[in-house]
């Protein structure tokens, strides 16, 4: 039977919130790709009520059932994340998905929750030192972080794989970590940046190229960019309208309907429209810290804070891409951009929010 009083505590706004923003993003993708049909569109809306399915009975398991798995649910997704480089399908160059038959996943995506879960998992079951974390206390969770970094950069996957490196940071960040740990890392990370350039494939060393100076090359590794830049600067204040677009519609921007769906949205919608959705991102973030903060237990609440910080930093990250603030690294934007496994792991991360939320108030 389902407990009354856990329902009574459905964080409403952050699931609204949630709604709206898969919404938005389903307008989104039908106007970018209206002149190519209404496959992306009919895909992301079966892909939706996949990830509603999957939500909504996850609010009435208990969540330390998903604690007391944490270690096999991680290995399980490392053992997908192997067989994508074994059986995997290939696109574009890169190894990313595994066939399921009728669809094909994209296991680093899941990857994403399972490795939050086992850090939360291993921070919670260990006593953290009074003056914080060190270099000792930070191997066990390193390899945590290395394994699914490697298999996923292998793909490769740069982008996916270094969200994986934010959100291992941000945690560390909140279960307190002694300064000259920090100090270190850095330095060691810093020592390592002039060989990490040799490892880089041709394609991606490009697109760090034209970070820097878009210009040099405006058709070919700028030419996203620049193409970027000038859909949201045309958007103006209101916007051209929806289906208006020219970017998506005339296909002038690669990946609209992926990585670079907020710059059609902000034509389209102009920066009224882009703030509002801004102002939706904004709520659920701060409500999903809200919610850690008021967990009843360590697990829920590094739990709750690991996957706002992966919602986070997939916006922040795929903001600054597309506004030129930082390199192209194939970053989609949560609940908007296309992508069928990027989708239901957000749905399913809020899921695990509201999970804790509707939890936080209750004994034992």
């Amino acid at each position: 039977m389902i407990d009354k009083k856990i329902i009574s505590q459905i964080d409403w706004p952050l699931l609204a919130v949630t709604i709206l923003l898969s919404l938005v993003g389903i307008m989104a993708i039908y106007s970018s790709t209206l002149s190519e049909g209404t496959y992306f569109f009919h895909r992301q809306c079966y892909w939706l009520l996949i990830g509603t399915f999957l939500l909504l009975p996850l609010l009435f398991i208990d969540y330390s059932t998903i604690e007391r798995f944490a270690y096999p649910i991680f290995f399980i997704s490392l053992l997908s994340l192997l067989a994508v480089l074994i059986f995997g399908q290939k696109f574009g160059g890169a190894q990313r998905w595994l066939s399921l038959g009728i669809v094909s996943v994209q296991p680093s995506e899941f990857a994403k929750l399972a490795f939050i879960i086992a850090l939360a998992k291993y921070f919670s079951s260990i006593r953290i030192p009074h003056r914080g974390l060190g270099i000792k206390e930070l191997i066990i969770p390193a390899l945590i972080l290395l394994a699914p970094f490697l298999l996923i950069a292998k793909q490769p996957d740069l982008g996916t794989a270094l969200i994986f490196v934010f959100i291992f940071t941000s945690v560390l960040m909140v279960v307190k970590i002694r300064t000259k740990t920090v100090i270190g890392i850095f330095i060691a990370l810093a020592s390592l940046m002039p060989f990490a350039w040799l490892y880089l494939k041709d394609y991606q060393k490009a697109r760090l190229l034209s970070f820097i100076k878009p210009g040099s090359d405006p058709l070919g590794s700028g030419y996203h960019l620049l193409q970027s830049k000038i859909a949201i600067g045309s958007g103006g204040l209101f916007g051209s309208g929806f289906t208006k677009g020219t970017q998506g519609s005339l296909k002038f921007l690669p990946e609209h309907h992926t990585d670079f769906i907020f710059p059609i949205l902000a034509e389209e919608w102009g920066f009224i429209g882009s703030l509002i959705v801004l102002g939706l991102f904004f709520a659920l973030v701060t409500r999903g810290l809200d919610i850690a903060g008021g967990a009843k237990d360590k697990f829920g609440f590094l739990l709750t804070f690991g996957i706002t910080a992966m919602i986070f930093w997939h916006l922040i990250i795929n903001l600054a891409m597309v506004t030129g603030l930082l390199p192209v690294v194939g970053v989609p934007l949560p609940f908007l951009s296309y992508g069928g496994s990027f989708l239901t792991t957000m749905l399913i991360g809020v899921g695990l929010i509201l999970n804790i939320g509707m939890r936080r108030f209750l004994l034992g």
